[in-house]
């Protein structure tokens, strides 16, 4: 590749700033809320627009309908280099509370601050329109500068991302033998370590979710006549869940850790470096210990080791006042985060065998799945993810950081699982964006280095 065109590239991108601001303002006052129905042609305009703007790019672009919110696929193949998926998605979050904006939130405003710096608000700069936007202008500016793309580019942008994303996977099927032809995807949905260092997130944690109820008599009873005779349920169901960890913060279920891997000391010598302070990480929300496994790092608690945790308990009498009863049932509900090879099923079917050990012989325990899905981890040891790394150096001026994430993103999963694909997740947000909240912000500095980087990058790929 000619460094030469990158540079032109980059030119472009950088006297094309007020435009490409213009173009982000026009997609972001669309209100494609994709959980409400109200809103429904509001996500068939954005995407609408966005295969208008694609085709203006020269991409084969079209709006595929679906049972919910339309998916935007587009195609522009005309080069030597590697085929990449991308992937985005143009639907936001509803807007509640109102009251609490600023400003309009489907009227982008431009915010200067004293620093000189300055950040765009409005719902959907960040999560995901703002983010979409830096890859086609990446696009755009390699059109402009030389005719055509580094790469053999698909795009893949869907309206449901917030709601469920129940459209994508049939139509993943439907079109796998484009999308899996690609040898990566990169997908624009995450953040970076902090303003001034890019990242590649390559660990995302997978998860079991479950509710447990405890059956005890057969009708709530009075606690005067039955206190201290009959089971209570939810003494029974505390007990149990108090055994999920021990005084060193390990789970105690019979082989929990099967699967879990020990982090390369160079992946744990370079978190080191990243200044991380679990104290100031816990203070921001009045707590000060970490409070998971002792042997191992707020870090790596968070990005790669695995959790068990109580998201919920009730049970008996909660309303006003007083009722002095002893319930009939006990409920809670338990998730647990997975990394490496944890096997859902295997998690799921230990925990319940658990608990139903320490359930006496007069009552009984019956379990409720809410899902589960296996961890996803990326080998940012292949030469993909170096040279992505290498590129977001370049433009960052300081060393792109490999880091984990202690959520779990299902499209990344279903590229793995339908398609056979990595993923590169690479995105520009910031950790006070306010995602999902109120006064939703990008940074300026995000969409212009963010579209700079995916020019490089597309260049290092096709290198």
């Amino acid at each position: 590749m000619d460094n030469g065109a990158l540079k032109a590239a980059l030119d472009t991108l950088d006297k094309d700033r007020a435009a490409a601001r213009e173009r982000l303002f026009e997609l972001l006052r669309i209100p494609s809320i994709s959980t409400d129905p109200a809103f429904a042609q509001n996500c068939r305009d954005a995407a609408a627009w966005l295969v208008a703007d694609l085709r203006g790019l020269g991409f084969a672009a079209e709006a595929h309908a679906t049972q919910g919110h339309p998916i935007v696929l587009a195609t522009d193949h005309d080069s030597d280099g590697p085929h990449v998926l991308f992937y985005g998605h143009y639907d936001v979050q509803p807007v509640d509370p109102i009251e609490l904006w600023e400003t309009d939130p489907f009227q982008p405003t431009l915010i200067e601050r004293e620093d000189g710096t300055s950040f765009v608000r409005a719902r959907g700069s960040s999560d995901d329109k703002g983010q979409v936007m830096t890859f086609l202008e990446a696009c755009r500016a390699w059109k402009a500068a030389s005719g055509r793309l580094p790469c053999k580019v698909t795009v893949l942008i869907e309206g449901e991302e917030e709601s469920g994303g129940a459209s994508l996977p049939p139509f993943l099927e439907e079109h796998a033998s484009l999308l899996g032809s690609a040898e990566v995807a990169l997908v624009c949905d995450t953040g970076m370590w902090d303003r001034h260092t890019p990242a590649i997130t390559t660990m995302l944690r997978g998860n079991v979710t479950e509710e447990v109820t405890v059956h005890g008599a057969d009708r709530d009873l009075h606690s005067g006549f039955y206190g201290g005779a009959a089971a209570n349920p939810i003494t029974i169901l505390a007990r149990a869940l108090a055994r999920l960890h021990d005084a060193q913060g390990r789970v105690q279920i019979p082989g929990f850790y099967d699967g879990v891997p020990d982090m390369p000391q160079s992946v744990l010598s370079q978190w080191a470096s990243l200044g991380f302070q679990a104290e100031s990480f816990l203070g921001e929300i009045g707590l000060r210990e970490p409070a998971g496994e002792k042997a191992h790092s707020c870090l790596e608690q968070t990005w790669s080791r695995p959790t068990a945790e109580v998201n919920g308990i009730w049970g008996g009498y909660t309303g006003a006042g007083f009722k002095t009863v002893i319930p009939a049932e006990a409920h809670a509900k338990i998730s647990f985060r997975l990394v490496g090879d944890q096997d859902p099923a295997q998690i799921r079917d230990s925990f319940r065998s658990f608990m139903a050990e320490h359930i006496p012989p007069d009552c009984r325990i019956t379990f409720k799945s809410h899902g589960a899905g296996g961890a996803i981890s990326m080998p940012f040891d292949a030469p993909i993810y170096q040279k992505a790394q290498q590129a977001l150096t370049e433009e960052w001026s300081k060393e792109a950081a490999f880091i984990g994430c202690g959520g779990s993103i299902p499209v990344v999963g279903q590229f793995k699982k339908m398609l056979g694909l990595d993923s590169l997740l690479i995105g520009f947000g910031l950790e006070d964006d306010r995602l999902h909240s109120p006064n939703e912000k990008y940074d300026v500095a995000s969409s212009e280095k963010g579209a700079r980087a995916w020019a490089r990058i597309l260049e290092a790929l096709a290198r």
